[in-house]
């Protein structure tokens, strides 16, 4: 893919010091002129955020006018947007601060995206959020659902709902990136994060890795290099303007067999428990067509499951000491 259209652009991440942010930021660095980041540090640590000479740091929250003034006065380009309130158990704890951030949040968001006439908005939704039970595995993105089981999972498609909104009224050109199950290096563990990570915290502190359910359930894990690439194709290519496009890995693999990789590569003897199936959790398989993404995007998920994993691990041992002391559970 050529990514020549961001040379001399300036863009703007929100949510750009969390595990997709600063890895697609890292990227963009090579690619644009100036990129801005503004994140809140509520579920990231300016630790984790790259330092390159053309990357801005500005600590400020989507739901602050003057702060949201102070990053769109630099005229943005383009903007992914990848500020949340993350996620689904969170939500369920918190639903009026969930409401508030993916829904408030993404107006004030494409409100200044469109009062500046952006060139593109990338917005990050939930592959794992807007299919439901009656969705058909694998999941295309006309099979969406409106009977859903989290605050995240209604305020992710809020999202869409809204740039779908500002696409139509005032032609500002969106695309809505529905992600499934990123992991890999950058995303630092804690109550509310992803399992791989959890995991590999744990089993790094020789504990045993609690699945609930019974481990064969199945997720379409995809690596986060792939996301960025998928994210970075969406920000040129023209004919994934005012599309909702999945980006996953297109390959589901067992909770368990996971669990199991992951103790491998730590060393960890403590093995697995299995506790209850949170009552929310209603999905247990999840897996992405990603063939709307290969024709338009030319998408093409290039790192495996288990390279994904070493990498992963690979970051863990060499931010140990950064993770021990900011991983809040």
């Amino acid at each position: 893919m050529d990514y020549s259209e961001y040379e001399g652009k300036t863009v703007l991440v929100t949510g750009g010091a969390g595990c997709v942010g600063s890895n697609l930021t890292r990227k963009l660095s090579e690619l644009a002129e100036k990129v801005i980041i503004l994140d809140n540090l509520s579920s990231a640590y300016e630790w984790n955020i790259p330092t390159m000479d053309n990357i801005q740091f500005v600590e400020g929250d989507i739901l602050n006018d003057e702060e949201l003034k102070r990053v769109f006065k630099e005229q943005p380009d383009m903007v992914f947007h990848l500020a949340a309130h993350f996620a689904n158990q969170n939500s369920v704890d918190n639903p009026e601060k969930d409401l508030m951030v993916n829904g408030i949040g993404i107006l004030k968001v494409l409100q200044y995206a469109q009062l500046v006439g952006v060139e593109r908005f990338v917005y990050s939704s939930s592959g794992c959020g807007v299919y439901g039970l009656e969705s058909q595995m694998p999941f295309k993105e006309h099979d969406i659902s409106i009977n859903l089981h989290t605050p995240y999972q209604v305020t992710k498609l809020l999202g869409e709902l809204y740039t779908n909104y500002f696409h139509n009224l005032y032609n500002l050109p969106i695309v809505n990136a529905r992600f499934f199950n990123v992991f890999g290096p950058g995303e630092v563990p804690g109550k509310y994060r992803n399992v791989i990570p959890n995991f590999f915290y744990w089993s790094m502190n020789n504990q045993p890795l609690p699945i609930t359910g019974n481990g064969n359930e199945t997720r379409d894990w995809t690596f986060v290099e792939d996301i960025v690439n998928g994210l970075l194709s969406m920000g040129v290519v023209e004919e994934a303007v005012g599309e909702a496009i999945n980006l996953g890995s297109g390959i589901d693999h067992k909770v368990g067999d996971m669990a199991e990789i992951v103790n491998k590569l730590t060393g960890n003897k403590a093995g697995i428990k299995y506790t209850e199936r949170r009552n929310w959790d209603a999905k247990t398989c999840l897996l992405s067509s990603i063939n709307k993404a290969k024709d338009i995007l030319n998408y093409k998920p290039k790192t495996s499951f288990e390279d994904g994993l070493h990498q992963t691990h690979n970051w863990f041992t060499n931010n140990w000491n950064n993770i021990q002391q900011s991983a809040e559970f």
